[in-house]
């Protein structure tokens, strides 16, 4: 892509890591014009993030990508535990639980983070949009009406940005905005791909070693022929070299320096937990680990930054192509700054093993309900919770989440026959299903990103919330006339 034929975009996104792309792919969907910009000359090249939660699947479901998350990636292998040279015993480190209908997703999914970044940008790419790689932020200021983005390749202005570009973001640093957080653990450590000698290791398992020196993990990848080492040291720096990582291998398990027979890419870092002070600076957003950065511990880091991008991008399309007052993003902050707080405060138990990686890892249980944009209850759930899946009805098979699927809100009546406002298609789809447990009885508005913004016993108030979301129906609906 030539950066220097573009000189206006409507949202400049820095950084082509899960969070940019992800956010690069559902405003793509919504037909809004955007920049995705990349300091590195390709994609991120290690499998660091490679752990999918429940909840994020879906949203890479409805972002189009599921069926390649599915091909691509494998369910966590168990855990193996061994003690000098010797099979100890499994321990499974997670909670796994069989699909339901409400939940068609019940245990975490192992993907290389170099391979969702693959399949995001090619999504990107099916949409109609691009990254420039190797072209940096160098600077940025901002008016009433944009922003101008200084970049190293020429100056593009933009009626938003976001800043996706990590946990060392530039973006954050021009602005001035701190982090508040602190060192989860003071012993570094190292992270590789590597490949083992394949009559030295099994893929069958994820393979625990634990020593004085402290923990090394071996965690075969999926759809490769890589494993994932991991290793804390509690003594010393890791040697990221090919040959300290062959060294450290042969110290610490049974496994010779020859049994290494290659190391594609490997880093060091100390776990950290960091917040930052705010998520929005005027026309300017934070997001992903730009806005947070977690300890690897239980797997949050990447699954919070996909989230975030995709609560932003509905907002943001909401804007920009129907309307919507630009105090609708204001709730960007107010909905994403306490659920990365407290995913923060999870990974950081789990490191320290205060507490075990459950039901809340998968972040299925997430929610809004004390959020802005949430309003009422009906049947068995409130405003602000994840609207479950389960059968579509009609007659014609399907999922709710096929229903839902798209950058559209979904106006879905269950049980009931009350009647219902009509709408624009293209903002807004109606849908009825049979009683359901998972919801019970009532009127519920389904976000486009998946959670409930309203909910009720008929479409009573259903117009006003919807008017300052850009997506009022257009024939309004009278209880007086219709009321069951």
């Amino acid at each position: 892509m030539e950066l220097n034929s573009v000189k206006e975009t409507e949202v400049l996104i820095v950084g082509a890591g899960p969070c940019g792309l992800a956010l690069g792919c559902d405003l793509a969907r919504r037909g809004v014009r955007t920049l995705v910009v990349e300091q590195s000359p390709a994609l991120f090249p290690g499998s660091r993030g490679k752990g999918i939660q429940p909840r994020t699947r879906e949203v890479l479901d409805d972002l189009g990508v599921g069926d390649a998350v599915r091909e691509h990636g494998g369910p966590a292998p168990v855990g193996l535990v061994w003690q000098n040279g010797e099979r100890l015993q499994e321990h499974d480190m997670f909670r796994r639980a069989a699909p339901t209908p409400a939940e068609p997703y019940g245990q975490p999914w192992v993907l290389p983070q170099w391979r969702t970044q693959e399949i995001l940008l090619a999504r990107l790419r099916e949409l109609g949009g691009d990254v420039a790689f190797s072209t940096a932020l160098t600077g940025l200021g901002q008016d009433a009406d944009g922003v101008t983005a200084h970049l190293d390749t020429g100056a593009v202005r933009a009626s938003f940005l976001v800043a996706a570009d990590g946990g060392r973001s530039t973006v954050r640093r021009v602005l001035g905005i701190a982090m508040t957080g602190e060192t989860v653990d003071p012993a570094p450590m190292l992270v590789a791909d590597v490949r083992v000698a394949e009559a030295a290791l099994d893929r069958l398992n994820w393979h625990v070693m634990s020593g004085e020196e402290g923990f090394l993990t071996l965690c075969p990848l999926p759809g490769t022929a890589d494993f994932q080492l991991v290793a804390q040291f509690k003594k010393g720096e890791p040697d990221t070299s090919p040959e300290g990582v062959r060294a450290l291998v042969a110290a610490r398990t049974h496994l010779t320096a020859r049994d290494i027979t290659e190391v594609r890419w490997s880093s060091d870092f100390r776990p950290r937990a960091a917040l930052a002070d705010r998520f929005r600076d005027g026309r300017v957003f934070l997001a992903g680990d730009a806005a947070h950065v977690h300890s690897p511990a239980g797997g949050q880091g990447l699954n919070t930054s996909v989230q975030d991008a995709y609560n932003l991008g509905w907002k943001l399309g909401q804007v920009l192509r129907h309307g919507a007052p630009a105090a609708l993003l204001d709730s960007y902050e107010e909905e994403r700054r306490p659920v990365a707080a407290d995913m923060l405060g999870l990974s950081t138990r789990i490191h320290r093993g205060e507490q075990e990686r459950g039901v809340a890892t998968q972040q299925l249980g997430l929610g809004y309900r004390e959020g802005p944009l949430s309003v009422g209850r009906a049947g068995a759930l409130h405003s602000g919770d994840r609207a479950p899946d389960g059968p579509a009805g009609g007659g014609g098979g399907g999922r709710l989440f096929d229903v839902f699927r798209g950058p559209h809100f979904t106006l879905l009546a269950v049980g009931t026959d009350v009647p219902l406002p009509a709408f624009d298609d293209d903002l807004v789809r109606v849908h009825r299903a049979d009683a359901y447990e998972a919801y019970g009885k009532g009127l519920f508005l389904v976000r486009p990103d998946g959670y409930i913004g309203w909910a009720g016993e008929d479409a009573s108030g259903l117009a006003q919330y919807l008017a300052p979301l850009g997506a009022a129906p257009s024939v309004t609906y009278r209880p007086s006339v219709t009321r069951c």
